[in-house]
């Protein structure tokens, strides 16, 4: 669902979606109302379902451009040529896997690689990102984050791990970027339903790609620099934090 009007300029945009694939992230750039002739960059490991996702996305010009998370080394080259041919107005930092935490303690390598994808390979690419909109003095950058990132819970300590992280990061990303003329827009959804969470029983406040998706093109027409979907998820986190420990180990899951 397109916003009714846009912070965004008439110009057409160019826009980074770094995992390419993501419905969250598919959902942002679907609901940014963007102008006719936009360039939409989708990122990611599978050409193939790149160029799918890109079909749900019409009056774009989309393109794919082969993206690792975890091939940390090739992150700066990627980012360099992107702004060599042409700049780019808006990243989505979209990238993210969801293992159980039942297999991460069977296999740690697999705990590895969801570090470098939720966490990792965000930092890389949006300092590179950052460094050249700075020089540019204008842009704006997406990341999402999570309700996981407000306190760890038993269940799944390292996905939760990864978006504290993510989360801090953002947050001091944003605030030396102030000034600048680069926004840093840090989004905080709770349970999403969708591909990532199919099978999982939902929790308290699920919300859905879309939902996410027209609230975070809300935010961009504000000056917030985080959103809550939903909103009064906000009260909620913070409540939780104030669960004594011995209690929070006995309700969280």
């Amino acid at each position: 669902m397109a916003m009714s009007s846009s912070i965004l300029p008439a110009r057409p945009q160019r826009i980074l979606l770094l995992g390419g694939t993501s419905e969250i992230g598919l959902a942002i750039v679907a609901a940014l109302g963007l102008p006719a002739d936009s360039e939409v960059i989708l990122a990611g490991r599978d050409e193939a379902r790149l160029l799918a996702a890109g079909k749900t996305l019409p009056g774009c010009q989309v393109s794919a451009v082969p993206f690792d998370a975890t091939a940390t080394t090739a992150h700066q080259a990627l980012i360099d040529s992107l702004f060599a041919e042409g700049g780019l107005d808006m990243v989505i930092s979209a990238a993210g896997i969801l293992v159980p935490q039942p297999e991460l303690d069977k296999d740690v390598q697999q705990a590895a690689t969801m570090i470098e994808t939720n966490f990792t390979g965000h930092v890389s690419t949006l300092l590179a990102v950052a460094g050249h909109m700075r020089a540019h003095g204008r842009g704006t950058i997406v990341v999402l984050s999570s309700v996981a990132a407000i306190r760890p819970r038993k269940a799944n300590p390292v996905y939760g791990a990864t978006k504290a992280g993510l989360d801090a990061f953002a947050r001091g990303l944003a605030d030396s970027l102030h000034g600048t003329g680069v926004r840093v827009l840090l989004v905080r959804p709770g349970f999403v339903t969708g591909r990532m969470t199919q099978g999982m029983p939902a929790a308290p406040l699920a919300t859905t790609p879309q939902a996410v998706g027209t609230a975070t093109a809300a935010a961009l027409n504000g000056k917030r620099g985080t959103v809550w979907v939903p909103a009064r998820l906000a009260f909620l986190a913070t409540a939780l934090k104030l669960v004594p420990r011995p209690l929070w180990r006995r309700i969280s899951r």
